[in-house]
C-alpha cells in the first residue's frame, strides 16, 4: 500500500517504520511540512490507500474533514477529539469513505477493554472505585483517550462512572488500571505498555483493513479481523 502519515512524533514516526517493514511505501508529514493542510489536496490524497493521523487534538479535526472531503480513507490515533464523534461519523457515511478511530490501537489494551466489560457489573453489587492512568510529560490531553474509553465500557454494562486519576511523569509510555473495593476486598485490573511499538502496528495492521472499504468503525470493533 502507499501510506500517508500525519504526525512525525514518537508514535507517527514508529508507524512509518513499521509500515515500511511490513512492506509499504510510507510519507510522513510533521505540521510545517502539512500547514494550513497545504498537503492534503485532492491530487496529492489521490495517491494514498490509506491516511494515519497521529498528531495533536488541535489538528485533527481539520485533517480529517479535508481528507474526508477528498475521499481518502483513514486511521486515527490521535484523541483528544471524542465529543465530535456525531459530526465526523456523519461526515465519512456522507463521503462513503472508511474510517477506523481508536482510543488505543494495541490489541492488549483492547483485551482490557473485554475485561473491563466483565468486571462492570460490580459497581452495581457494592463496589465502588477509581481508574488511574499515567503517561510521559508531553501527553496534550488529560485523562488520556483510553481512560475515557474504560469509563465508557464501564459504564456501557453498569450505568455508573469512575472518577480517573492522571498522572503525567517522565517517559511513561501509557499504564492503565482500575482499582474496586467492596467492604470485602479490593482487586486492581492494569495494563502497562512497555513500548510504543504495540500502537504502531495496531494502527498499521488497520489500515490495511481499511483499505477499499467504506464505514465508520471504532479499532475496539475490529481488532480481531486484523491480520
Amino acid at each position: 500500500m502507499n501510506l500517508l502519515v500525519l504526525g512525525k512524533g514518537k508514535t507517527g514516526g514508529l508507524v512509518a517504520e513499521i509500515a515500511q517493514q511490513r512492506g509499504h511505501t510510507v510519507r510522513a508529514l510533521n505540521s510545517a511540512d502539512n500547514a494550513g493542510n497545504k498537503a492534503l489536496t485532492r491530487e496529492s490524497l489521490a495517491n494514498f490507500d490509506v491516511v494515519i493521523d497521529f498528531t495533536t487534538p488541535h489538528s485533527v479535526l481539520e485533517n480529517i474533514a479535508t481528507c474526508v472531503r477528498h475521499e481518502a480513507n483513514m486511521v486515527v490515533g490521535t484523541t483528544g477529539w471524542y465529543d465530535k464523534i456525531p459530526q465526523v461519523r456523519n461526515l465519512v457515511e456522507a463521503s462513503g469513505t472508511g474510517f477506523v478511530f481508536g482510543a488505543n490501537f494495541s490489541i492488549g489494551v483492547n483485551i482490557f477493554f473485554d475485561v473491563a466489560k466483565a468486571v462492570a457489573p460490580a459497581l452495581n453489587l457494592g463496589y465502588t472505585g477509581h481508574i488511574v492512568e499515567r503517561h510521559h510529560v508531553h501527553k496534550k490531553d488529560k485523562p488520556s483517550g483510553t481512560a475515557v474509553a474504560i469509563n465508557n465500557v464501564l459504564e456501557s454494562r453498569s450505568g455508573k462512572t469512575l472518577a480517573i486519576d492522571s498522572v503525567r511523569e517522565g517517559d511513561t509510555v501509557g499504564d492503565h488500571g482500575i482499582v474496586l473495593q467492596s467492604q470485602n476486598d479490593v482487586f486492581m485490573l492494569s495494563h502497562s505498555a512497555l513500548s510504543r511499538q504495540g500502537f504502531a502496528e495496531g494502527a498499521v495492521r488497520a489500515a490495511e483493513w481499511i483499505k477499499g472499504k467504506g464505514g465508520f468503525y471504532d479499532f475496539r470493533d475490529v481488532w480481531r479481523e486484523l491480520k
